[in-house]
């Protein structure tokens, strides 16, 4: 069975370390110096324009941004605008998907499947939507999901909303560029019985385990940006 390294990072992990952990990495897979590597951390408050975001879509300057301390990030994933900050759990699989049926619309439903599964164990039920990528409950968008991927080496991935806060999804910007559908957590849907991130992770790895039918391997270092 292939082997999947998880790195869990607890602290915040500013978006552009992150962004630069990710390239450093999908170098040494496709090298073939690292197997297949699973970073899962949050990101300060943060806005990402993926490579088909409209900048109408985004409702402050980023004067107005720094001046709250929200970082705004113009990335290579694919999709549009999203928001990155404490309470999300955000994975980013490196991923050969040489080794994972090298079929990208594939790589997507399994993560969507990863995150319904995880959804479902917290009595949720979570959907897709025909045409758009990402996960929805009751209409209302709870995951989004963006990658790139460089000679089969997937990088980016998905983000899960627990408890961030929801506000600059509804007013800073169009989430993923979809205007007719609100955002949700787990926070706002379960309010009395929200699950905390180590209780989402462990659900989340083994259903990411069961999907991508890998074995985990567990790393506090990743060996690749100075201290």
């Amino acid at each position: 069975m292939p082997l999947c390294r998880i790195v869990s990072i607890s602290e915040s992990v500013p978006y552009a370390d992150a962004l630069a952990q990710q390239y450093a990495l999908v170098r040494s897979r496709q090298a073939g110096e690292i197997p297949d590597t699973l970073l899962l951390l949050e990101h300060p408050p943060t806005i990402t324009l993926g490579r088909g975001s409209v900048e109408a879509d985004l409702h402050v300057s980023e004067v107005e941004l720094n001046r709250r301390g929200v970082a705004l990030e113009r990335v290579d994933r694919g999709g549009e605008i999203t928001y990155h900050a404490p309470g999300q759990i955000v994975g980013y699989p490196v991923l050969d998907l040489r080794e994972h049926g090298q079929d990208l619309h594939r790589y997507l439903r399994d993560l969507e499947e990863v995150l319904i599964l995880t959804l479902a164990h917290f009595g949720l039920k979570g959907e897709r939507i025909p045409g758009l990528t990402g996960v929805w409950v009751e209409n209302r968008k709870i995951a989004a999901i963006g990658i790139k991927v460089s000679r089969w080496v997937c990088m980016h991935g998905f983000a899960l909303n627990i408890a961030v806060e929801l506000a600059p999804f509804r007013w800073d910007f169009v989430p993923c560029g979809i205007a007719d559908r609100d955002v949700t957590s787990l926070a706002e849907l379960l309010p009395r019985d929200c699950p905390t991130r180590g209780e989402v992770e462990a659900v989340l790895l083994r259903f990411f385990a069961q999907i991508f039918e890998m074995a985990l391997t567990f790393s506090s270092e990743l060996g690749i940006l100075p201290k």
